[in-house]
């Protein structure tokens, strides 16, 4: 479903941030991409959908190409939901209209079809007796549900997230991970990018280790876990996992 190749970005002419980046992920298949600081997590899913320009390689998602000029990426988007790591939600907005205003511009739906829709995606990730709210009267892992809501509010064929927790209190983890973890198993395609190991172990079927704008090691979940093949993902793991 989501093919990248050989992909190459530079932040001006001296900083390259991605390095002949390439993955595969197929239909229903969750895949979460890890590594330290700067490895160029965000940045490469930020290229899956168009949101970061890049200079070399290809991007696609089922039969566009996102790296190319004539793709009409405002459709392209409305079938690839986004979850970024600071919510992101229109501020001046109640909780409903969030999740109503990108069906009704972008898609054309009726205001009372897409009230429905939202109405019941808010139930389903346990807010809707939130829907008049504003953002600013949630707590934050209120306001990331809202976002994932928001997300499949567009019926999207696959989600991006990245590093959906972090900025998170603890205690608000497991319910933002919760939502996440319901959504794999339903089979929805997904990239998370993400430190959450636990929720990797949990749900990946595959894990993608970045360090220094590379793909270092591609594995399934089982394998990255148990035997590591890269020594730099063995050196990352041992620093992860030791609490």
């Amino acid at each position: 479903m989501i093919s990248l190749k050989g992909v190459d970005k530079w932040y001006g002419p001296g900083f390259q941030v991605l390095r002949g980046c390439s993955l595969d992920v197929a239909r229903g298949e969750v895949v979460v991409v890890c590594g330290p600081s700067g490895s160029g997590k965000s940045t490469l899913i930020k290229c899956v959908n168009g949101l970061e320009p890049v200079q070399g390689g290809s991007i696609a998602i089922e039969a566009a190409e996102v790296t190319d000029p004539k793709t009409d990426m405002t459709k392209l988007r409305a079938r690839v939901g986004m979850v970024f790591q600071h919510f992101e939600l229109f501020p001046h907005m109640s909780v409903l209209d969030n999740l109503c205003i990108g069906p009704q511009k972008v898609m054309g739906r009726p205001r009372a079809e897409a009230e429905a829709k939202a109405m019941a995606l808010l139930e389903r990730v346990g807010l809707a007796a939130h829907a008049a709210k504003f953002p600013i009267q949630l707590s934050g892992g209120q306001q990331q549900r809202v976002a994932i809501a928001r997300a499949l509010a567009m019926d999207p064929v696959a989600m991006l997230f990245d590093e959906p927790t972090s900025a998170l209190d603890p205690e608000m983890i497991n319910e933002v991970l919760d939502v996440m973890v319901e959504l794999a198993r339903e089979g929805m395609t997904m990239i998370v990018v993400t430190h959450e190991m636990g929720f990797a172990r949990r749900v990946a079927d595959r894990v993608v280790f970045m360090d220094g704008g590379e793909v270092i090691e591609d594995s399934p979940k089982d394998d990255f876990f148990g035997a590591p093949k890269s020594p730099r993902a063995v050196e990352f793991l041992s620093k992860i996992l030791q609490h």
